[in-house]
């Protein structure tokens, strides 16, 4: 059987990890969690204190940031395995701020198309069907009303033990998504 890659975008909390997932897993696909690589930069920025509204910082910093899947397909920066701790609230915010600056955004799209170039990946973010994989056979943009996305995220925290407030979180996706949908490089589309 041909092997294809998927391409699934769509704002923060409306299910593209879950789903994506869940298809790679049945159809025998890799699954790249694409915005895990966003998070790393902004986790390794923060970890540094490095100011993540200085453009020219944060870039000036790349070199530093080595990325990576491990063999159970979680984010590793600089060989160590992060992904726990990039899934926090901060490491949302500075991978939000990171991920509109032109030079991140091209180190990340290139090697995701490097990654997806071997063909059988389901790659889900915000940018996958219209830059990264924009020939992919299949493209899905997978929505929801901020009001559901922000209940679900409400919910997520809760499990992990992170107190907030289901308002907060709501604020946090509406101001996600306006970043997200108006950022000059590669907006959510």
């Amino acid at each position: 059987m041909i092997k294809i890659n998927i391409a699934i975008d769509g704002p923060s909390g409306a299910g593209k990890s879950s789903i994506s997932k869940l298809v790679a897993q049945a159809l025998g696909y890799i699954y790249i969690d694409t915005g895990a690589m966003y998070r790393a930069i902004g986790y390794f920025m923060i970890k540094n204190n490095i100011d993540i509204m200085d453009e020219t910082e944060v870039c000036r910093q790349l070199d530093k940031c080595q990325l990576s899947f491990n063999a159970i397909n979680h984010i590793c920066l600089n060989g160590d395995d992060v992904e726990a701790s990039i899934r926090t609230p901060n490491a949302s915010r500075a991978a939000s701020q990171v991920a509109t600056y032109k030079q991140v955004r091209e180190k990340c799209v290139a090697q995701q198309k490097e990654i997806a170039a071997a063909q059988g990946y389901v790659l889900d973010g915000r940018d996958i069907g219209s830059v990264v994989l924009p020939d992919a056979p299949l493209k899905i943009f997978l929505t929801a009303s901020s009001e559901v996305r922000a209940l679900r995220r409400y919910n997520q925290n809760k499990e992990k033990g992170i107190m907030c407030d289901y308002e907060d979180v709501l604020k946090e996706v509406i101001e996600r998504d306006k970043q997200d949908t108006q950022r000059e490089q590669s907006p959510l589309i």
